[in-house]
């Protein structure tokens, strides 16, 4: 006779296939064991097991400081980030991505954001008029070019390499959107020179066809803003703002051009104003979530909050993931 044999039954003797997995683990598709680690769903009173999800060492939320938190992240395996934390730091959705390039890499956002408030805040005040500005910006298109568009690109292509997809196609389109705007207004390109009725390639500026052919490109630039918007209520409500802000002022911009092309000035500059109007709205907003950042660059002890709503619409891994949950 066995040991077994002549005492009690083990305590798992009596449990279902389905109660072992919840409370022990559960075999890979592979056939290795996976132990299931300690969740609000398979920690229960009578479960002979102590709940320590609250002391977990790599649990991660909003309260934790930039500093603490990158620390932890270097030396985790496995960690939680909170959707809010991770966004103060990326500006992104938080997503799964190999490798732990972002623990070894500073982070690209705040030149991304700078290059973006430092071009259209100058270019919103200009269009508003303020202390006798105007002539359509002309004056700032060195700062489309290397404000705008370099420091776009540049942390959008970091943006790339650090698994980001949404932060990157945001600063690299809008990076785009600056040098073709620079260009545009650069004489040697002769983009408005081709429409001038004379000699003199400057006329071509406030010419009709100029102004008519345009605005269809502020009209697309403001169908791609509101697509960003969409996907921002996914993040928080600093960067809604955003791209509130920006997609009314390309769709006004649009229309002030195409009253201009149309002789209606008046209807134009007031069109115009509201643009710029809105696009400062947007670059308060840039300023805001630009302070957040280097405060938490600098692991400042009064960070400034950004609305996380990430919460609010749940991903489509959540939902699949409680769907999974409810069919078993």
């Amino acid at each position: 006779m066995t040991f077994w044999e002549d005492s009690e039954p083990s305590p798992t003797a009596t449990m279902d296939h389905s109660e072992k997995e919840k409370r022990f683990g559960q075999n890979n598709s592979d056939g290795t064991f996976n132990p299931a680690f300690p969740s609000v769903q398979n920690v229960s009173e009578d479960s002979g097991r102590p709940n320590f999800l609250e002391s977990i060492p790599y649990q991660l939320n909003g309260d934790h400081s930039s500093e603490e938190a990158l620390k932890k992240i270097r030396t985790a395996n496995t960690i939680a980030i909170s959707p809010e934390l991770f966004e103060k730091l990326y500006l992104s959705p938080q997503t799964n991505v190999k490798g732990d390039l972002r623990s070894k890499f500073a982070n690209p956002t705040p030149i991304g954001l700078l290059g973006f408030i430092m071009s259209l805040s100058p270019l919103a005040c200009e269009l508003m008029g303020w202390r006798g500005a105007g002539q359509a910006g002309i004056a700032g298109v060195g700062s489309y070019y290397f404000m705008g568009g370099f420091l776009m690109s540049l942390g959008g292509i970091l943006e790339f390499f650090l698994g980001n997809t949404f932060s990157f196609v945001v600063f690299c389109s809008f990076g785009g959107f600056w040098f073709t705007l620079g260009s545009t207004l650069t004489p040697a390109f002769n983009a408005y020179g081709a429409y001038s009725p004379d000699d003199n390639i400057a006329h071509g500026l406030t010419s009709e066809g100029f102004h008519a052919t345009y605005g269809f490109f502020l009209l697309f630039m403001g169908l791609m803003s509101l697509i960003y918007l969409v996907c921002a209520l996914r993040t928080n409500l600093v960067f809604v703002t955003i791209f509130l802000g920006l997609f009314l002022t390309f769709v006004l911009l649009a229309g002030s051009y195409w009253q201009l092309a149309n002789g209606n000035m008046g209807l134009s500059v007031q069109l115009q104003v509201a643009a710029a109007a809105f696009g400062f709205i947007a670059t308060l907003a840039g300023w805001w979530i630009f302070l957040a950042q280097m405060l938490a660059s600098v692991d400042f002890p009064y960070p400034l909050p950004v609305g996380d709503i990430s919460h609010l619409i749940k991903s489509e891994t959540e939902r699949k993931s409680t769907k999974k949950q409810f069919s078993v």
